[in-house]
């Protein structure tokens, strides 16, 4: 089997974007509350966001074949320019239709 992300490291990322995301709901409910309007109570307030083994798992071979392809890409286009390496312009060229075809 091919090296792969690490689950925990997923795991962590998950977790920065997760609260990054919980704290601007809180800020937009609070300039919503300060506006005057006043919203339903949500549960998933309380509710810390979590992710199951096998999905950490999942994310991790997902991310690794998005770079593996990624990169694959860009060298063909490097190749067919006459350059040893990939820069970003090679990336930005293949980026659209990556994300179209996963």
């Amino acid at each position: 089997m091919e090296k792969t992300f690490d689950p925990e490291l997923i795991r962590a990322i998950f977790k920065l974007v997760w609260s990054r995301r919980a704290l601007e709901r809180d800020r937009n409910e609070v300039t919503e509350n300060l506006e005057g309007e006043v919203g339903a109570g949500t549960s998933k307030k309380n509710r810390p966001t979590t992710a199951n083994a096998n999905a950490l798992k999942l994310s991790s071979e997902l991310l690794r074949l998005f770079i593996t392809e990624a990169v694959q890409r860009a060298a063909s286009i490097a190749e067919a320019e006459g350059v040893d390496k990939i820069e970003t312009t090679h990336l930005e060229r293949i980026l659209p239709q990556l994300l179209l075809d996963f």
